[in-house]
Parts: C-alpha cells; structure tokens; sequence
C-alpha cells in the first residue's frame, strides 16, 4: 500500500497539530491528553488496517466482500447507536434495525436508479457515509424521545385517560425526536459549501479532479444522507415509542427510570 515513505513526513507534520492540542489540554487541566494519544493511535491503526483490507477487497468481483463489510459497519453502528440511546429498552436491536432499514432503502435505491453501481470501489464508501449519518440520526432521536416522554409523562398520561392512543399521545414527542434526529445533516446541507468544502468533494479535489466533477459528486452525496437519516430516525422514533407503552395503552413508567434494564 505505502511503496515510498513519501506520506510519513506529511504526517509527522499533521501529528505536530496533536501535539499543540495536547499541549492546550495540560495548560488548561483538562485532563484528556491520554485520550487523545489513545485516540490517534487507534486512528492510525485502524486506517491502516482498513487501508489494507479495501486493497483486497477491491480487487475481488462478485457482492459477497461489499455485503460483508456494509453488514460490519451496520452491526458496529448499531451497537454504538444503541450505546447513546441506553435507557430505551431493546436500545441496539432498536438503533441496528433502524441503521439497517436507512442503509438498505438508500443504498438499494442509489444501485436501482444506477446512481452508482454495484461495485465494491462504489459501494463500500458510500455505505459508509450513509451508515455513519443513520448511526448518528438514530440515537440522537432515540433519545430526545426518551427524554420527552420522561419529561412530559403527567401530558401523556392526561391525554390517555382522555382516550387518546399511544400514538395520538406521543405524536409530538415523536415529531420533535425526528426533527433532532435529522436536523444536523439538514443544517449542513444549507451550508455546504458556504462555510466548508466536505469530505467526498475535498477527497476528489485533493485527488486532482475538477470541481465542478467534486461538486456533482458532493451533491449526490448530500441529497442521499438526506434521505438515509428520514429512513432511520423515522424508523427509530416508531420503534422507540412502542418501547414505553402497553398493548392495553398505558404508559410504562417504570421503563423510563434511568434505572430500567435495557
């Protein structure tokens, strides 16, 4: 993979900015300089190591080697997913559900429309920034509606006693999990461009491509994670709900203590 040592000063020139960041942390007592050693040293390790094992992959045909890499990152994304929405009930099941329903319908729908085709140079990066995205729309929505439905529990009961569905009661709950959820990659699509160049298109200009190819590129990009965080976080907002509520549509107080088992 590296032929030459041509990338090592580059980098020694990139870890001087870790250096002044760890410099900053010991000035101010912020007491995270082991974790970001850490930190870089596990980037370094895992790039390399990914590096390594997208050559192989690559150089394969067939779907086989796409499939299982997607299915790591969905199952990985999951999990961490689950992590951040840890006082839901069935929280990982929940947010790999939900990874996995926003990477399949905008990956299935990008190869169906020939957007990009079925090829691992193709597949495997762009089902990394979809998952990514859905990663972080899922347990951001995930939640702030555990968080509402907490918060707001004398509400929702009053609406059930009133007659009101499980649904009817936690429809704005729902609706402001849903907004948080997608709410980051909407606000950079407004600003991209205007406050940073992102990544995909500074990787092909970097790379020697012409802008306007970049920007082609970088628009496809932001219209499908679009799309890929309304798939998950709508997904994990249904999902979530029914978490705290009977069939009988009375609110599960005890699920929301921050003592439930998850």
């Amino acid at each position: 993979m590296f032929e030459t040592l041509e990338w090592l000063p580059r980098i020694i020139g990139a870890l001087v900015l870790v250096g002044l960041a760890i410099g900053v942390s010991r000035w101010q007592k912020a007491g995270i300089e082991q974790d970001m050693l850490v930190a870089v040293g596990r980037a370094f390790v895992q790039l390399i190591a990914i590096g390594y094992a997208l050559d192989f992959i690559f150089s394969r045909q067939g779907p086989f080697w796409s499939l299982l890499v997607v299915g790591v990152m969905v199952s990985v994304a999951g999990y961490t997913a689950g992590q951040r929405g840890k006082y839901v009930p069935r929280s990982k099941i929940i947010a790999t559900v939900s990874v996995t329903v926003g990477t399949a319908l905008t990956l299935g729908l990008l190869i169906v429309l020939n957007v990009f085709p079925f090829e691992p140079r193709f597949t495997i990066p762009i089902a990394g920034m979809i998952v990514g995205n859905a990663m972080t729309a899922t347990g951001l929505a995930m939640n702030r509606l555990r968080d509402d439905l907490k918060l707001q529990k004398a509400q929702i009961e009053t609406a059930l006693a009133l007659g009101a569905t499980q649904r009817q009661a936690a429809n704005q709950q729902m609706r402001r999990a849903l907004t948080t959820g997608m709410t980051p990659i909407v606000d950079k699509t407004k600003t991209v461009g205007l406050i940073s160049l992102p990544g995909a298109m500074t990787g092909m200009i970097l790379a020697g491509a012409s802008p306007l190819e970049a920007v082609q590129l970088q628009i496809i990009v932001m219209y499908m994670l679009v799309g890929a965080v309304a798939f998950s976080g709508l997904t994990a907002t249904f999902l979530t709900y029914r978490q705290f509520f009977t069939q009988a549509h009375q609110l599960m107080v005890s699920a929301l203590s921050d003592e439930a088992l998850i």
